[in-house]
């Protein structure tokens, strides 16, 4: 059987990526590239301006790199080159990704000091101007902005004018927001901007990438604490080079991200997109209450992404048998992440509408098989 001959996806991804994708995307990675040439580092150079023109309406003073790599490591390039010997950053955590973000500063030796939050409660920005005064050897502030370990959005702008007010760099992990929930870097004064090809952008697992202000990203030379996630070489390489890649770059997932790009701008853009992920998850927690589940989060903390939902306190409810119910009846969703609970996560990205959603219930209904305590 060949490609063109492969058997519609077994089941939706509800998950915060990687998600389901567009036939189309999928499609553009049938073909081959190659790194050196012209027509590829087209296509990256045009993937970087689309970038750079989301993020921000004043994008001359901003410019993007693109990392191979899940998120994780352009989280770690970020970090590792953005930061200065000498430097130290206050990491605001609230969840999984947070805390990984001190597991990276603690493995590359970055000084660092960690304001945390419980997983149910979002950073407050007085805690952070508080700590950012009793501590003048804080250069940098990192945040997550969505929190997928819970579904958690984090007040971006109320703590970027904190940040911003005090003179230090901010570094954020949008990973799970850009492309999905609107901001604007320039206006936030956000200087290094993380996020993957894999969220709300809609492609596929494989590369990740930084934007950044200009002047910040300039004078980055030489801090990188590794060979591989330079993230100024990359970028220096990248404009010098015209789209070239320092190391073999993932040519099919970059393909298809420019596709769903394309098909992001055909949406209508960000807002539009937020908009259809506003509705899957209005859908969704209304569904899902009233087959009687509760959500772990406030509804004014509540991001449009992912969802956590309370496990029933029920004889003879299995989390594990619950997914492969709904797996079987097309539908993947993930397990908690929370500390303090026992939850389980329904995404409402991707290539999904609220007839999907609806399925999803329906299916969800379907494999009820326990009894409330």
């Amino acid at each position: 059987m060949s490609m063109r001959e492969a058997p519609a996806n077994p089941y939706v991804l509800l998950t915060p990526g990687p998600l389901s994708t567009t036939a189309t995307v999928k499609e553009v990675m049938l073909r081959d590239w190659c790194t050196w040439d012209s027509d590829y580092n087209e296509i990256v150079q045009d993937v970087r301006q689309r970038l750079v023109g989301l993020a921000t309406a004043h994008s001359p003073a901003y410019t993007s790199v693109l990392m191979q790599g899940s998120g994780t490591f352009c989280v770690e390039a970020a970090l590792g080159t953005a930061i200065p010997q000498g430097g130290k950053v206050l990491i605001l955590a609230n969840g999984a990704y947070g805390d990984r973000m001190a597991v990276i500063a603690r493995r590359v030796r970055i000084p660092h000091a960690v304001l945390r939050t419980d997983e149910t409660a979002a950073p407050d920005p007085a805690a952070v101007r508080e700590a950012l005064l009793a501590d003048d050897s804080l250069t940098h502030v990192a945040l997550v902005h969505c929190e997928t370990t819970t579904g958690i959005l984090n007040p971006l702008e109320e703590i970027a004018a904190v940040v911003k007010q005090s003179g230090r760099t901010f570094i954020v992990d949008a990973m799970s927001s850009f492309g999905g929930i609107p901001f604007d870097v320039a206006e936030l004064g956000i200087d290094f901007m993380v996020a993957s090809s894999n969220k709300c952008i809609q492609g596929v697992p494989g590369f990740g990438f930084v934007i950044a202000r200009r002047d910040a990203l300039e004078s980055c030379e030489g801090r990188a604490r590794s060979l591989s996630l330079d993230l100024y070489d990359q970028w220096r390489t990248m404009e010098r080079d015209h789209g070239k890649w320092r190391f073999t770059s993932p040519t099919h997932v970059v393909r298809a991200f420019a596709q769903a790009l394309l098909e992001l701008e055909r949406e209508g853009g960000v807002p539009a997109r937020n908009a259809r992920y506003r509705a899957n998850h209005l859908e969704l927690t209304r569904g899902m209450r009233e087959l009687g589940f509760r959500c772990l989060l406030e509804e004014s903390l509540q991001s449009p992404v992912i969802t956590s939902f309370l496990e029933p306190d029920a004889e003879g409810y299995s989390f594990s048998r619950f997914y492969a119910d709904l797996k079987e009846r097309g539908f993947v969703i993930y397990p908690g992440k929370v500390s303090h609970a026992n939850t389980f996560r329904i995404g409402t990205i991707g290539d999904v509408d609220p007839v999907t959603i609806r399925s999803l219930l329906a299916a969800v209904r379907a494999s009820i098989t326990w009894e409330a305590a």
